[in-house]
């Protein structure tokens, strides 16, 4: 069945979260043939429309407001639920994020439907879409079946590819006027503690420490491999309480969930709370001292040894790699 789909593009310092993109590569699946309809919501998103067609959508709404500047669930879910009522989808997409994981469960209260959350995959089955996302911290998956009314999912980040960028198609950017009204919050500032390069929630390859770094000088030869690799920085939850790193790198059922294409994991024990949070990447090597360390079981390759001479022999390894590439 042909549907409409909505799709939020998620926007972060000015450009769109590649999310987004990977929202847009569900909502086609879903969509079966039907239209894809990109929605922006913000200050000047407007100019990010073209981009979100470039990835798949047939046209663009945007809602531009001052009040959305800043992410608010009250703001962002006015805007939304007013395009909603204009376009009257049978689908609305939107990436697993911070900001999906708060906003998704108000849009769907609202609209008194269903939400499969955290979607890893969306297969044709029967004439039914069948959605699988984990659970029980990743020790187990489920398949959901949207037998009636809205299709509304969020999107794991960096599970479902992307349509390839087509710089030829073109679509409608459109604007919806509405008033941003009873605001129960509103942010003046946002000042962030995080690491800078790659964004750790979709990096594709993640060099992470545990408590085996044993200091915050530790994480810099793990800092040097990941900057080769293009990679991002991560931290298990053992480092972060150690004062090694700040906790926006912690990986983990407490902090962020993962799903890179590679994972090294350095000098980290592999507790249940870690794993839940990184065993469904692709590929997973674990470096330890210690033999019988329980990240051995996830990992699909194993080094075991001193971090601080194994880490630094990759990171001069890659680089050659890279020089005679």
């Amino acid at each position: 069945m042909a549907r409409k789909v909505l799709v939020l593009g998620e926007v972060r310092d000015g450009s769109l979260r590649n999310v987004s993109f990977e929202a847009i590569g569900a909502a086609k699946l879903a969509a079966e043939g039907g239209e894809i309809v990109g929605v922006l919501v913000g200050e000047g998103v407007n100019a990010l429309g073209a981009e979100l067609i470039e990835y798949g959508a047939d046209r663009v709404v945007t809602v531009e407001d001052e009040k959305l500047k800043q992410y608010t669930s009250d703001g962002f879910s006015q805007a939304l639920l007013a395009v909603v009522e204009s376009e009257n989808p049978e689908g609305i997409f939107m990436g697993h994020t911070a900001l999906g994981k708060d906003l998704a469960p108000r849009i769907a209260s609202k609209l008194n439907s269903g939400l499969v959350s955290d979607v890893t995959s969306i297969e044709e089955a029967g004439g039914n879409l069948v959605f699988t996302r984990p659970i029980y911290s990743g020790k187990a998956f489920e398949k959901k079946i949207v037998t009636d009314g809205l299709v509304f999912a969020t999107i794991r980040p960096n599970n479902i590819e992307p349509l390839a960028k087509d710089e030829s198609r073109s679509g409608e950017v459109s604007s919806l006027t509405i008033e941003i009204k009873d605001l129960r919050a509103i942010i003046k500032d946002v000042v962030r503690k995080a690491s800078e390069g790659v964004d750790l929630s979709e990096a594709k390859v993640i060099v992470a420490g545990g408590r085996g770094v044993k200091s915050e000088e530790g994480f810099e030869p793990l800092q040097e491999l990941a900057k080769v690799l293009g990679g991002a920085v991560g931290a298990s939850r053992g480092a972060c309480d150690a004062d090694y790193c700040d906790y926006s790198l912690q990986i983990g059922q407490t902090g962020k969930v993962v799903t890179p294409d590679l994972y090294i994991a350095c000098g980290i024990s592999g507790a249940i709370q870690h794993l839940a949070g990184m065993s469904n990447s692709k590929i997973i090597v674990a470096i330890n001292k210690d033999p019988e360390a329980n990240i051995f079981k996830v990992a699909d390759y194993g080094i075991v040894g001193d971090l601080f001479e194994v880490v630094p022999m990759l990171t001069e390894e890659f680089k050659k790699l890279k020089v005679n590439a």
